[in-house]
Parts: C-alpha cells; structure tokens; sequence
C-alpha cells in the first residue's frame, strides 16, 4: 500500500534521501558531477525538517507492507517520494509554488507523482492559493510529467547550480482546479 500522507520531521532524513537520490538520478550531464556527488542527506534533511516545522506543505509517499521488499519486516513504511509546496516565493507567476517532487526511480510510472502534486495543491488552495506554479529546469528529462497535467510554460530564467548556469521554465496551473482536476494527458 502507498500512502500519501502529510511529513512529520521524523520523515526529514528520508525526505533528504529521496532528494538526494533523485537528483543524482535525474541530472547527471545537466549539472556539474562533482555538485551531485557532493549532495548531502544530513544537509538536506535539515532543510525539511526545518520546512516541516515551519509549516510549509510537504507531503510524502509512504509504502509499506507487500509494496517493500522485505514486507512487514523491512521495519515501517518507507518514503519513495515528496513533494512540497507553500505560497509563492516571487510575486509575478502565481500564488502558491510546488518547489519540489521527486520519486524514486523504482517507484516511478505507479501515479505517485500525480497523487503527490494533488496533495501539494490541495494544501495550496486550502492556504488561499488561486494558481500554482513550479520551476523545472528545461532538460530535466521528467519535463513532460508537467505539460501531461495541463502546466502550461509561462516563463523561463537562468539560474546557477553548483556554478554551472541552467535554464529553468515555470508552469502554471491557473486557476489552480485544473491541477486538482488534472489526469496525465497522452504525450
């Protein structure tokens, strides 16, 4: 069973493993490899924990029992993926932003992605958000996952990651009921 439940800081250091463990995944060629391999789950874990607390909407995806190998013995659930969302960071786009989601490779095409961004938008809304939006660096291979749920391109900037220049696009759902209502459409 998967289930999409709100963080708790306790899910800090598994956030942090699945945000590490997903870029490394997703952004070898498109960022420096020596910022990859410097990527630290204590660092990040510290960040959401810190999120958490503070009240910024993460959500997690959860499996346990027969979905993780090893069962009822591999010791609780296990976090395979996150999202998190909270009200716009810059003015100008929208007014709530998703900033992260990230899935383990293993757990990926199973629709947690999809459940996961519901979940941030949902929390969005419910803060007073009437649009959501979210930065995706341009050759993240996931990019499509956006323009499937009905994003729509809006704006792109250059930003530097581990000294190296990217380009990134903001998607926007506006109204923000799109992306509650949203289902995969085909490529």
């Amino acid at each position: 069973m998967i289930a999409i439940r709100r963080a708790r800081p306790a899910d800090a250091t598994a956030i942090g493993a699945v945000h590490v463990a997903a870029w490394r995944s997703a952004y070898p060629g498109i960022l420096p490899d020596l910022y990859l391999a410097r990527l630290s789950v204590p660092r990040q874990a510290v960040h959401y924990d810190n999120a958490i607390r503070s009240g910024v909407g993460v959500h997690v995806a959860a499996a346990s029992g027969l979905d993780v190998p090893g069962g009822a013995s591999s010791g609780g659930p296990r976090i395979v993926g996150f999202v998190s969302g909270d009200r716009a960071r810059n003015s100008g786009i929208g007014d709530g932003e998703i900033e992260t989601l990230y899935v383990l490779d293993d757990w990926r095409d199973r629709g947690l992605g999809r459940r996961l961004i519901r979940a941030a938008a949902s929390h969005l809304a419910a803060s007073g958000c009437r649009s959501a939006y979210c930065w995706v660096l341009r050759d993240n291979p996931s990019r499509w996952f956006y323009l499937r749920l009905g994003g729509k391109a809006v704006a792109e900037t250059t930003i530097r990651v581990g000294g190296s220049p990217v380009i990134q696009t903001a998607f926007i759902w506006d109204p923000i009921e799109r992306l509650l209502q949203a289902s995969p459409q085909p490529s």
